[in-house]
C-alpha cells in the first residue's frame, strides 16, 4: 500500500495536512467519529485539548486494532465544536503529543459545528484508511 502526498504549486500551501492523497491499496477502512471519552465512557476533560488528544487516542487504537498505522491514513474530517483560534491550536497541540511532531499529514478537513451528539463534547474525528 502506498499513500502519496501532493501539495501542488496550484493551491494554497498547507499547513498541517496535504491537499491531495492518492492512495493505492486493497482494503479500505472507515473509522466512526471518535470523540474525547475514555474507556469509562467520561470525557477526558471539559476543553478542546484533553478531548482532542483522547479522541486522537481512540483513533489510533481503532487503526492499530485492523493492523494499520498513522501512514495508512488517507483522509480525516475534524468537527469542532464552538469552533474559534484556541481549538485550532488546541488540535494541533493535541495532534503533535499523540501522533509525534512529524506525523504524516493526510487530506484534513476541519468543520466547525453547533454542537455534537452530546452537547459534552467538543471534538469528533473521523479518518479512511487504505491498506493492502
Amino acid at each position: 500500500m502506498t499513500i502519496t502526498r501532493l501539495d501542488p504549486d496550484t493551491l494554497p500551501t498547507p499547513i498541517g495536512y496535504s491537499q491531495i492523497t492518492v492512495a493505492e491499496g486493497t482494503r479500505i477502512v472507515h473509522v466512526s467519529g471518535q470523540v474525547g471519552v475514555g474507556l469509562d465512557g467520561a470525557a477526558a476533560g471539559p476543553d478542546h485539548r484533553s478531548q482532542a488528544e483522547q479522541a486522537l487516542r481512540n483513533l489510533v487504537a481503532a487503526y492499530e486494532a485492523v493492523g494499520a498505522t498513522q501512514d495508512d491514513v488517507a483522509k480525516v474530517t475534524f468537527y469542532i465544536a464552538d469552533y474559534g483560534p484556541e481549538a485550532l491550536g488546541a488540535l494541533f497541540e493535541a495532534s503533535a503529543a499523540v501522533l509525534g511532531p512529524d506525523f504524516p499529514t493526510p487530506a484534513t478537513t476541519l468543520i466547525g459545528v453547533a454542537a455534537l451528539a452530546d452537547p459534552a463534547h467538543k471534538i469528533e474525528v473521523e479518518a479512511t484508511l487504505v491498506l493492502s
